[in-house]
């Protein structure tokens, strides 16, 4: 059986993605966190104002912003391209 796996360091990310990241990391983790709490805030008063259809579709907005969030702290603590050397490292300091 074959073992297909991707070893860390083993594939890169292109340019576009670097930058990307390197914009994004700047937001604070609490920022997505905030935003999501946020958008379940203003579903539950378009539910109140029987808005349901706003209320739903704002209120489908919390998981995309946790996930972003996921994303955000993944590339701080690791980023895209790091080695298994550069993260052990960087965990450390």
């Amino acid at each position: 059986m074959n073992d297909y796996r991707v070893s860390a360091g083993e594939a890169q990310e292109d340019q576009f993605t670097a930058a990307i990241e390197k914009c994004t990391s700047q937001i604070p983790s609490s920022a997505y966190l905030g935003a999501a709490l946020a958008s379940m805030a203003v579903s539950v008063g378009f539910k109140i104002a029987k808005k349901d259809h706003m209320a739903l579709f704002v209120g489908q907005w919390a998981a995309p912003f946790l996930i972003l969030g996921i994303y955000n702290k993944l590339v701080k603590l690791h980023g895209s391209d790091a080695s298994t050397s550069t993260a052990a490292s960087s965990i450390g300091d």
